[in-house]
């Protein structure tokens, strides 16, 4: 299942099961389709960034072999929502989700 993230801000999709994590993170319920209302984003864009450690630098690794098998981290995975959000408080705009097909 893909999850669509849509706003006047952007729009991106991803994996359903990391986009529900994602939400719940947030501390939305993961309920899908659901919304997020422009008040209400900027206390959750924090949740968010807490939850996945945003502010926090990888670590660079110098062997490309050492690379394949590193999963996706969490926190790159939330990128997309992170900066969809960001730009949704910018432009005080909503956020919508549903299931793509």
């Amino acid at each position: 299942m893909l999850i669509k993230f849509d706003s006047d801000a952007g729009s991106f999709t991803m994996n359903g099961d990391v986009a529900v994590q994602l939400l719940r993170a947030m501390g939305h319920s993961g309920t899908v389709p659901s919304a997020l209302l422009a008040k209400d984003i900027p206390a959750a864009l924090s949740r968010l960034r807490a939850a996945v450690g945003a502010g926090e630098l990888e670590k660079a690794r110098d062997d490309e072999e050492d690379l394949v098998d590193v999963p996706v981290s969490l926190r790159l995975r939330a990128f997309p929502l992170v900066e969809l959000l960001a730009r949704a408080v910018e432009r005080n705009a909503e956020i919508t989700w549903m299931r793509q097909a």
